[in-house]
C-alpha cells in the first residue's frame, strides 16, 4: 500500500509545482507587456500557436524578419541608434527589428541560419571600466563562456558591431571589440568590420561615418539596392477623448500606478519615492553651486553600500516644456497614446502610454540635450520657409556650421525649433525622434553604518553658458537643486564595485577632487565606524581638491575631524586658485610620492573618483611615475605593476 502524504508534503509539492510554473513562464516570456494601449482579445490569443518568446530566431520567424538589431544601452544612446538602424535596413529591403538584449537568449543564436539571407547588428555600449551595460549583461556573460569553452557554433550567424564608448577610459569600447572577437572565434560570419565611436570626439559622426560604409557593403554582400530616403515612422498617434484618468501614466516609469502604490523590489523600472529630507549648499559661492542632499529610505527596503550609486529619474525644468508646448500649439493636458505600427514589436510604446503630452514633455522626453544632426535632418521636409530650410541643410552637412550652431551655442531642441519659425514636425513625430530622458548616476556619499535610513549624495550643478549668453544646465543637477525638504524624487541604488578592502588594516589611497570625494566620505564614514568598534586601521591618505580652500573646501570639517581622530592618516588638499601657479592633487602626490610608493609595496588599494578626461589620465601617470621613482623601478615595470593592480581590483576608479 502506498504511504500517505501529510499535510506538510501537499503544501511543499504544491509549492514545488507553483515555482515551477512561474520559472517555465518566465523562460518564455509568457507575461503580457507593461504598458499595453489595447489588449489582445482572448481569442486571439487563443489562437496563437506557441513562441518561445526568448528564443529569436523563432520571434523572427514568426514575425517575418530577417534582420535584427540588438541593442545593449545605458543611457538610451545604443538603443535610439538600433531604431535609426531599423529604419535604414527596411530601406535596404531588410525585414528589419530591434530587440533588447536582456529579451533574449544565447543559447538559440546558432539558429540564425534557419532565417534566409539573415543579418544581426549589435550596438554596444561599454559602461564605466569596460563593463557591459546591465541590459546586455547576461548575454555577454554567456557569449564569454561560450567562447571559452568553445561549446558553441555560431557558423550561421552574419554580423556587424558597432561599439559606443568614450576614448577617457582606460578600456575604450572595451565590450564591442570583446563581443566581436568571441562571436568571430565561435564561427561566426563578420559581414563588415567592427565600427567604434567616441563620446569624447563626436559619437555622432562615427556612428553616422560607419553605417554609411556599412550599408554599401551590405548592399554588395546581400545584392540588395537602396530605397529612397524616405522616413520611416515607428509609432502612430491615437488622442484620446474619454479616457479614465485612472488609466493614465503621470510619470510612472514603467507600471500603472507605481508610484501611488508603491511595492518591492525597487529597481530601474520600479523606482523608490525618496523624500528629500536635506537640501543644503556646500560652497560659499555665489557664482557656483554644489548640494548636500539626502534622501529618506526608513522602512523601503532599499539598501546600500558604502562606494555604490544611486539613481535619479529626473523632470526638465517646467520652463522649458511651457516653451515647447506654447511654440507647438499643444494642449499639454490632452491625453494620447504612441502606438507601434509593428505588431511583432516586443516594445508597443516608446514610453508609457497613454499619458498626456504634459507628462510625456515633462518625464519622458529629454529636452535638454543637444539634437543630433540625424534630429535636424529629419526637421528638414516640415520646415516650410526656403531660407530656413538651406539654412538648415547647410547645418547638417557642415561639421563646422553644425558646431558653430548647435554645439558650442548650447542649443536644445526647443531653442532650435524657436530659431526656425517655419519648422512644424508633427508633435508625435517629434516625441518619436527625441532621445528618452534616462536617471543620472550618482556616487553615494554616505555609508549605512553611519546612515542607514538615509542616502547622501553631492552634487554640483552642471552650468555653461555659450558666446551667445545662452545658459545650458544639466536637467538632473537643476531639477536636485530646484527639490526642497519634503518632495519626492523616485530613486533606485546600483551595485558598484568600488569596495573597501575587507581587511580594516590594509592601507588606502583615495583621490577625489571636487565631487569626487563623494565614495570617500562614505569611505571615512565606514572606516571612523569600524575605529570606533576597536580595529585597527591601515594608512588611510586622502588626497582632495577644489579652487579655493575658502569657497570650494567640501566636508571641510568632517575631514579634519577625521584627520584628528587618526580615521585619516594624511589628508591633502589642493586648491589650484589659491596661488599663482595652479596646484592639483596629482602634484600633491608627487610631493608624497616615497611615502606612496612604501604603502604600494605594503599592499595598499588605490581608489580614483571623479572627471575621466583629465584628473583620472594625470593621477594615473604620476603614481605610476612615483612608484618607478621611490622603488627604482623602471617605466614599463610600474605600468606592468599597475596593471596587476587593476586585475586584482587594487586599482579602483569611478569617473565621468
Amino acid at each position: 500500500t502506498g504511504m500517505a502524504l501529510e499535510p506538510l508534503d501537499w503544501a511543499v509539492i504544491s509549492l514545488v509545482g507553483f515555482a515551477v510554473v512561474y520559472y517555465v513562464r518566465k523562460r518564455v516570456g509568457s507575461a503580457t507587456p507593461i504598458t499595453p494601449t489595447t489588449p489582445a482579445p482572448p481569442a486571439a490569443v487563443a489562437k496563437t500557436s506557441f513562441v518561445n518568446e526568448r528564443n529569436i530566431v523563432e520571434k523572427m520567424k514568426k514575425a517575418d524578419k530577417n534582420c535584427v538589431i540588438f541593442f545593449g544601452s545605458q543611457t538610451g544612446t545604443a538603443e535610439e541608434y538600433s531604431g535609426r538602424l531599423m529604419k535604414d535596413a527596411r530601406r535596404f529591403s531588410f525585414r528589419a527589428m530591434t530587440a533588447d538584449l536582456k529579451d533574449f537568449d544565447g543559447e538559440f543564436f546558432a539558429d540564425m541560419n534557419k532565417i534566409e539571407n539573415s543579418l544581426v547588428v549589435f550596438c554596444l555600449a561599454t559602461y564605466g571600466e569596460g563593463e557591459p551595460t546591465d541590459n546586455a549583461r547576461e548575454f555577454y556573460d554567456w557569449l564569454k563562456a561560450a567562447e571559452e569553452s568553445k561549446s558553441v557554433d555560431l557558423s550561421g550567424l552574419s554580423y556587424t558591431v558597432f561599439g559606443l564608448g568614450n576614448k577617457t577610459y582606460e578600456q575604450f569600447n572595451y565590450v564591442a571589440r570583446s563581443v566581436d572577437a568571441a562571436l568571430h572565434a565561435l564561427g561566426a560570419k563578420r559581414v563588415f568590420e567592427r565600427g567604434e565611436g567616441d563620446d569624447d570626439a563626436n559619437l555622432e559622426e562615427d556612428f553616422v561615418a560607419w553605417k554609411d560604409r556599412m550599408w554599401s557593403a551590405i548592399c554588395v554582400a546581400y545584392n540588395v539596392k537602396p530605397g529612397d530616403d524616405a522616413s520611416f515612422r515607428q509609432y502612430r498617434l491615437e488622442q484620446h477623448t474619454a479616457m479614465d484618468p485612472e488609466r493614465v501614466f503621470t510619470g510612472e516609469v514603467a507600471t500603472l500606478k507605481s508610484f501611488a502604490v508603491q511595492k518591492r523590489p525597487f529597481n530601474v523600472q520600479n523606482p523608490y519615492l525618496s523624500t528629500v529630507l536635506v537640501n543644503r549648499e556646500l560652497y560659499r559661492d555665489e557664482a557656483r553651486s554644489c548640494r548636500h542632499i539626502e534622501l529618506d529610505i526608513t522602512n523601503s527596503g532599499v539598501r546600500y553600500a558604502a562606494g555604490d550609486h544611486v539613481a535619479i529619474y529626473p523632470r526638465n525644468r517646467e520652463t522649458l516644456v511651457q516653451r515647447l508646448a506654447k511654440r507647438l500649439s499643444l494642449d499639454l493636458d490632452t491625453v494620447f497614446s504612441l502606438i507601434t505600427l509593428d505588431e511583432s514589436a516586443k516594445k508597443r510604446n516608446p514610453f508609457p502610454c497613454p499619458t498626456t503630452f504634459g507628462t510625456a514633455l515633462r518625464c519622458y522626453i529629454d529636452l535638454s540635450g543637444k539634437p543630433s544632426s540625424f534630429l535636424l535632418r529629419e526637421l528638414v521636409p516640415f520646415t516650410a520657409d526656403a531660407k530656413e530650410k538651406e539654412f538648415l541643410q547647410n547645418v547638417i552637412s557642415n561639421h563646422d556650421a553644425f558646431a558653430d550652431w548647435v554645439t558650442h551655442a548650447e542649443r536644445n531642441i526647443v531653442d532650435v525649433l524657436e530659431d526656425l519659425p517655419s519648422a512644424a514636425p508633427p508633435i508625435d513625430y517629434l516625441l518619436e525622434l527625441l532621445p528618452r530622458l534616462q536617471p543620472r548616476y550618482y556616487s553615494i556619499s554616505s555609508s549605512p553604518k553611519a546612515s542607514p535610513n538615509a542616502i547622501h549624495i553631492t552634487v554640483a550643478l552642471t552650468r555653461n553658458q555659450a558666446k551667445s549668453g545662452r545658459v545650458f544646465e544639466g536637467v538632473c543637477t537643476s531639477y536636485l537643486i530646484d527639490m526642497q525638504p519634503g518632495e519626492r524624487v523616485p530613486i533606485f541604488v546600483r551595485q558598484s564595485n568600488f569596495r573597501l578592502p575587507q581587511d580594516t588594516r590594509v592601507p588606502v589611497i583615495m583621490v577625489g577632487p571636487g565631487t569626487g570625494l563623494a565614495p570617500f566620505r562614505g569611505f571615512i564614514q565606514e572606516r571612523t565606524h569600524f575605529k570606533t568598534a576597536g580595529k585597527i586601521l591601515g594608512d588611510t591618505m586622502l588626497f582632495f581638491g577644489c579652487q579655493k580652500r575658502s569657497q570650494h573646501f567640501l566636508y571641510e570639517d568632517e575631514l579634519v575631524a577625521a584627520k584628528d581622530a587618526a580615521v585619516l592618516s594624511h589628508l591633502t588638499v589642493a586648491c589650484s586658485r589659491d596661488q599663482a601657479e595652479k596646484v592639483y592633487v596629482q602634484h600633491h602626490i608627487r610631493d608624497h610620492g616615497e611615502q606612496i610608493a612604501q604603502l604600494l609595496s605594503k599592499g595598499a588599494y588605490v581608489y580614483v573618483c571623479g572627471d575621466a578626461k583629465r584628473m583620472a589620465r594625470d593621477v594615473h601617470d604620476m603614481l605610476e611615475h612615483v612608484y618607478a621613482k621611490h622603488l627604482n623601478r623602471t617605466a614599463a615595470d610600474a605600468a606592468d605593476f599597475f596593471k596587476q593592480l587593476r586585475t586584482k581590483r587594487r586599482y579602483q576608479v569611478d569617473v565621468w
